[in-house]
């Protein structure tokens, strides 16, 4: 971060789950941790979730940091309370918000990427694949391309309820919409779609009309591995999203990336964008992209709690992953029920 919060550092109506997590976010700092409702001490620094508004208790002076999701963020869902290994920190925004600069997009802009920070993205982008990790690290069902399929496209879905659609997505924020956009633009083409992991494990909503997209597409790969089907596309392929970070999964691996939002790695000359972005005016190479987002801009959380590496979480993650290769949760069905209970379907 470029901007230093003042302590303490006051955390504002964030799951109890969430709290040892923010803690080590923040070591040697003053955390304090309060209610939704809670009178808000008039000094310090706010810690709000995502896109979550200001409290009007707050004074207008008072500085906001807004923490989220990393990129590479664990073994399992979020929606299913499972640890991040990572998590950004924002002083200036949130990088799903198109509306205005995050800190990724002011490094992205402006940050000198020197051949030393260069070097490390590459080495860590060669790790990530090698591992074959994405956000979620979720599916286990194998894909194979159909051998008279020229050109695969694939559409990735998003929960159509998520800030980043409605933070980063002016146009089209419409599963369904953007099927029937990409099937008309691509009659040729075979059409994959791929729903939301939450949305396949039941933990949060389908799109309006979503129940029809096989109607649109020629496959439906709810249940592959993200890492598995993105790394059998080629340059020929495409991949189609509106903000979902299965574009930026995709660039990492070479393949053509359309994008009907404006997320954050849209609009430095790596993707074909149908919603320019007139703030993003430099070019970026797939280094300098990675050098931003995956090391200069999350924290990451290693397993003994310490903040440590990109390398190291990195390694700590694919470790995880193959520890759950094959592994059967025999506990997951009934935890997604009573998250389903409890918390609800969203």
């Amino acid at each position: 971060m470029s901007i230093e919060p003042l302590d303490p550092l006051l955390v504002h109506a964030f799951p109890v789950w969430k709290h040892r997590f923010v803690t080590r976010c923040f070591p040697g700092r003053r955390v304090v941790f309060l209610r939704e409702g809670a009178a808000i001490p008039p000094l310090g620094t706010l810690v709000l979730w995502g896109m979550a508004p200001v409290p009007t208790t707050a004074p207008p002076d008072m500085p906001v940091l807004r923490l989220e999701d990393g990129f590479l963020r664990s073994v399992g869902l979020g929606a299913e309370l499972v640890r991040p290994v990572s998590w950004v920190v924002d002083p200036r925004g949130m990088y799903y918000d198109a509306t205005r600069p995050s800190e990724l997009e002011r490094l992205l802009q402006h940050a000198e990427f020197g051949p030393e920070l260069l070097a490390r993205a590459r080495g860590l982008r060669r790790q990530v694949l090698a591992a074959g990790l994405t956000k979620y690290n979720v599916g286990a069902r194998a894909w194979r391309r159909p051998a008279q399929a020229r050109r695969v496209v694939l559409v990735v879905g998003q929960v159509e309820s998520d800030a980043s659609l409605t933070w980063g997505a002016p146009g089209v924020r419409a599963n369904l919409e953007l099927l029937r956009r990409v099937r008309e633009a691509c009659p040729d083409a075979h059409v994959l779609y791929k729903p939301h992991p939450d949305v396949v494990a039941g933990l949060r909503k389908l799109g309006a009309g979503e129940h029809s997209a096989g109607q649109l597409c020629d496959e439906l790969v709810g249940e592959v591995a993200m890492g598995e089907l993105l790394g059998a596309l080629g340059e020929r392929d495409e991949v189609h999203v509106m903000t979902s970070l299965a574009g930026f999964e995709a660039l990492l691996r070479g393949v053509p990336v359309v994008c009907h939002g404006q997320p954050f790695y849209s609009g430095w000359g790596l993707t074909r964008d149908m919603l320019p972005h007139p703030r993003r005016t430099r070019r970026l190479s797939l280094d300098q992209l990675v050098a931003g987002a995956l090391l200069l801009y999350p924290l990451y959380l290693g397993e003994d709690g310490a903040l440590v590496s990109a390398e190291q979480a990195v390694a700590e993650l694919a470790a995880w992953k193959r520890r759950r290769v094959g592994a059967t949760r025999w506990w997951q069905a009934p935890w997604r029920m009573l998250l389903r209970r409890f918390i609800g379907v969203r």
